[in-house]
């Protein structure tokens, strides 16, 4: 009885340990980090893009939004890219004792 209690805590910790990694990797700061900079950088550059003169010159012709949202989008696919190089390395699993 003592040995399939501790069979079934062992599997049960085993189970955890596996959905804790999964939630790590699928949480990763740089996925989050760079999906938010790739988004928000597409958002700023296209506003860049369609400025108005008017805008232009109150920033002393210098398209502030095309550079900050290619500099943002340039951010945000260096993090993913770090993120595709460099993954979160699973867990090493322990051989099972029979």
């Amino acid at each position: 009885m003592s040995d399939q209690h501790n069979s079934d805590l062992h599997n049960e910790v085993s189970e955890l340990e596996r959905k804790s990694a999964t939630a790590a990797r699928l949480f990763d700061i740089r996925r989050i980090i760079g999906g938010l900079f790739v988004v928000y950088g597409i958002i700023v550059t296209i506003a860049g893009i369609t400025a108005s003169d008017a805008d232009l010159k109150k920033a002393e012709d210098i398209n502030i939004n095309l550079w900050t949202g290619l500099g943002m989008l340039a951010l945000g696919l260096f993090f993913l890219g770090w993120l595709w190089l460099r993954p979160t390395a699973a867990p090493a699993e322990e051989p099972a004792d029979d």
